[in-house]
């Protein structure tokens, strides 16, 4: 071995053993384990410098190697160095090589380096520009979480359509503990329920879920203050972890399920392209399946342990327990309280308290809930409902007069009409049964069934029974015979011209008006 490759300490050893021991140079070499020409040349080096070997203690290894080697020769100082700069923007264009770059620079320099050295060169000076830093992962800390570039596929059972599903992938960042399920897109709804059954999985939570930027779980792109989806942080808050997002562009930063999505798309969806699924359900299965298989394989760096073993003597200890609940998926939206207090959602009505009419509020809906809030406050919860154009309304949300209203029904109204009598429940009974709708008789019998207050119940069920025999069932007719005292004429001298009143004023101009303006016309 040439002496200036030999190890700092063994040349510190050598003057040592030589200065201070006084042995011979066999004897250093056989203890030294080099042999004894090397000791021979680096004491005459010594010599001829005047090294000692307490001088030499008070040298660094630096200062030590130039007081017996001299500066080194560069190896550029003879051969044109080729440049870095210009070879790694040309790399960049399509169809550009090593090689051509080679070839190119022996045409400018015939006597350059050849092409091996020429690579070592270029990589050498690539690695000193990007530096790595090497993560350490503490356990349970960070959760990595990612969807696959490959996709697993679905075929229709009736037309045989092949479709793409998405794989998404959570990776532990301490013992590589993989999870993976299909989902049939990367939307929020799907991307927040993947996060769902992950963590599940894991049975915990981790203190951080490093995620990349796509638009489910970043409304605002952005290198230093993403903006994070709203129900994305929800969720976070819901199981006390923080979400948070990788830069963009930037794969480093979760180079963890980088490398996870690489071996599940190994070990997983290439295990998957011999077989056909029909539905999510049976393909999920099948790669739960896989991923049983994959958590319980030997990794040679980690001497033979695996990820499931690491996981539950690293990770599991520390992970946060789970909440009691789940956490419900649900989606966000603005909305004004209408003049009704009813908001709008998907083209059905729900209530909110009737003071918050004309109001901003936010809505928020799952499968099974709706949820109103006001300035930050929830205002209304009410179950879901699938029918358009109707409305679900809480009488607690209603005004007190509203509520009376809401109360009445055609059958309490008719048992209060029977009440007091057989003719006024027939009245009311008529006035129902005339309408469209009951609801359209409501106002009309309650009018009816309050003159009773006013005049008497026995003079309000005489008058219901003269309005039946003269078929005028309605509010008017009844209320214009109780004022005029007609339900007091005997039955056989009342009619239709008794109900109503001649009518004189100043603006009523008789049927003398029209003729003449006909006559005149005439003419």
């Amino acid at each position: 071995m040439p002496t200036r490759r030999l190890p700092m300490r063994k040349l510190r050893e050598i003057l040592r053993l030589k200065c201070e021991a006084g042995l011979s140079n066999r004897a250093a070499s056989r203890s030294l384990q080099i042999s004894s020409s090397a000791v021979s040349k680096v004491m005459t080096r010594a010599r001829r410098t005047g090294l000692t070997w307490e001088a030499a203690q008070t040298l660094s290894d630096e200062e030590l190697e130039l007081k017996l080697f001299g500066p080194k020769q560069r190896p550029g100082a003879r051969r044109p160095l080729p440049d870095p700069v210009k070879m790694h923007t040309e790399l960049k264009k399509k169809g550009v090589t090593l090689e051509l770059l080679h070839l190119e620079y022996l045409e400018q320099h015939p006597d350059g380096y050849r092409y091996s050295a020429f690579c070592d060169f270029y990589r050498r000076w690539r690695r000193n520009q990007r530096l790595s830093l090497r993560q350490d992962h503490k356990a349970g800390e960070k959760l990595f979480v990612d969807y696959s570039g490959a996709r697993p596929k679905l075929v229709d059972r009736k037309t045989g359509e092949i479709a793409d599903a998405e794989l998404f992938v959570a990776v532990l960042g301490a013992s590589n503990y993989t999870y993976a399920e299909a989902s049939l897109t990367q939307r929020t709804r799907d991307f927040i329920e993947s996060h769902v059954r992950a963590l599940e999985y894991l049975g915990g939570v981790p203190e951080l879920i490093i995620s990349d930027q796509l638009r489910s779980g970043v409304t605002v792109p952005c290198r230093y203050e993403p903006g994070i989806q709203r129900t994305y942080r929800e969720l976070s808050t819901h199981y006390g972890t923080v979400a948070l997002p990788a830069r963009p562009g930037k794969p480093k930063d979760k180079a963890k399920v980088e490398a996870g999505v690489q071996v599940s798309q190994r070990w997983i969806l290439a295990r998957l392209r011999h077989e056909t699924f029909f539905s999510l359900t049976e393909l999920n299965r099948r790669i739960g399946e896989l991923l049983e298989e994959l958590n319980s394989r030997p990794m040679k760096v980690y001497g033979g342990k695996t990820r499931r073993e690491l996981f539950l003597e690293l990770d599991r200890p520390v992970l946060k327990p789970l909440p009691p609940k789940r956490f419900v998926w649900g989606d966000w939206k603005l909305a004004k309280v209408s003049i009704d207090y009813h908001v709008q959602l998907h083209n059905h009505y729900y209530s909110v308290p009737y003071a918050l009419r004309g109001e901003e509020v936010e809505i928020r809906h799952s499968i099974n809930t709706v949820e109103v809030f006001c300035r930050g406050k929830r205002v209304a919860s009410h179950r879901r409902s699938n029918r358009p154009g109707r409305h679900t309304t809480n009488p607690e949300h209603m005004p007190k007069s509203h509520r009376e209203h809401s109360e009445w029904s055609p059958s309490r109204l008719i048992r209060w009409a029977s009440g007091i009598g057989s003719e006024t429940g027939r009245l009311v009974v008529q006035i129902l049964n005339g309408r469209d709708h009951p609801e359209q008789g409501y106002r009309s019998c309650l009018g009816i069934l309050r003159l009773g207050k006013r005049y008497g119940e026995d003079r309000l069920e005489a008058a219901c029974g003269r309005a039946l025999r003269l078929k005028a069932c309605s509010y008017r007719h009844v209320a214009s015979m109780l004022k005029h005292n007609l339900d007091r004429l005997p039955p056989d001298e009342l009619t239709q011209d008794h109900l109503f009143e001649p009518i004189d004023h100043q603006n009523v101009r008789g049927p003398e008006y029209y003729t003449e303006e006909i006559s005149t016309d005439a003419k």
